[in-house]
């Protein structure tokens, strides 16, 4: 298990390494170094066409992958630096297009977690990373989580558990603001702070084959997904679990034993969405190595956080 120096070492050797952040772990490489973020997608078998989002220590070096950072995109930051937001600004020539999907585009975040802060001041560089996982898999929140993905083959910065527990939200500033994909910054949050109401995009559907760049990670249609099948309802009382199979789990706020499931993973209450954000992906993977047939989630309140614990539930639906 690296430290912090022995982590930046590897990074400016031009290795890849895991790390933790507030929202979920890493997979990061150095920004600049196209064979090593190559590397990063090698790893997840993750496609060209999705663009990875570049991490930075301080909200000034923004201006070392971005060639503009516009008027609202500096309040964004303002707010919600160091946090879990990503903003999609104007690259520099100097960023490699595998990062960037070949687009004129770069998704830079600041990510709040002292343990990622402190790797990337100590490799003097910022750092290209996805989620680290496995390519449309479930997202990593523990250490435990990476090692159980990639065994000894990635080096793993424990931070312990992320505090965030969903990727960053991630929003475009190269015209009228749009929300790209929604996460640990609720959109209502965002509206509040630029005044004024801001568009969300939906997913793209579509094969892997032929595709064009997309402008942020998290876009595909189907993203997020356990190895068992997992069905999201409105609400489970009255539902039949013998109906979808003889091992079926239940994922849900408020969530009790009994009632035929198999299993049953409690995100907590509805007045903590917050809080169920963060416990999400982890219950998502203890339930998805239970041994079951079916997992039936049940949709959260659409708000806040909700919107996008609900967004990672339907697309793992799919």
């Amino acid at each position: 298990m690296p430290g912090v120096a022995e982590a930046a070492a590897q990074l400016r050797a031009g290795g890849v390494v895991a790390f933790p952040t507030e929202t979920v772990y890493g997979l990061g490489a150095d920004a600049f170094n196209e064979r090593a973020v190559a590397r990063v997608f090698e790893l997840k078998g993750r496609p060209r066409f999705d663009p990875l989002i570049v991490h930075v220590a301080e909200t000034a070096d923004v201006e070392t992958v971005a060639s503009a950072f516009p008027a609202e995109a500096r309040r964004l930051a303002e707010a919600f630096w160091p946090g879990p937001l990503t903003l999609v600004l104007p690259k520099r020539e100097a960023v490699p297009d595998l990062v960037t999907a070949g687009l004129g585009t770069v998704g830079v975040r600041r990510p709040g977690h002292e343990t990622a802060q402190a790797l990337i001041a100590a490799a003097q560089t910022p750092i290209a990373a996805p989620s680290a996982n496995r390519f449309g898999r479930i997202s990593p929140t523990t250490a435990q989580h990476v090692r159980a993905e990639f065994g000894d083959a990635v080096g793993v910065l424990d931070g312990g558990p992320c505090a965030t527990g969903v990727e960053s939200t991630v929003v475009s500033l190269t015209g009228e603001p749009v929300v790209l994909r929604l996460g640990g910054v609720a959109v209502e949050a965002i509206e509040a702070v630029l005044g004024r109401a801001v568009a969300v995009a939906r997913p793209k559907q579509g094969g892997d084959e032929a595709e064009e760049g997309r402008a942020s990670p998290g876009m595909l249609e189907r993203h997020y997904a356990p190895g068992t099948r997992l069905v999201m309802v409105e609400d489970a009382a009255g539902l039949d679990p013998a109906g979808l199979g003889a091992r079926v789990g239940l994922l849900a706020l408020d969530a009790e034993p009994g009632g035929g499931w198999a299993a049953v993973e409690d995100l907590g209450g509805a007045d903590d969405l917050a809080g169920a954000a963060a416990r999400l992906f982890a219950a998502m993977r203890r339930l998805d190595e239970a041994g079951l047939d079916a997992i039936v989630a049940v949709r959260v309140p659409d708000r806040g956080l909700g919107r996008a614990i609900n967004d990672r539930l339907r697309r793992a639906s799919l």
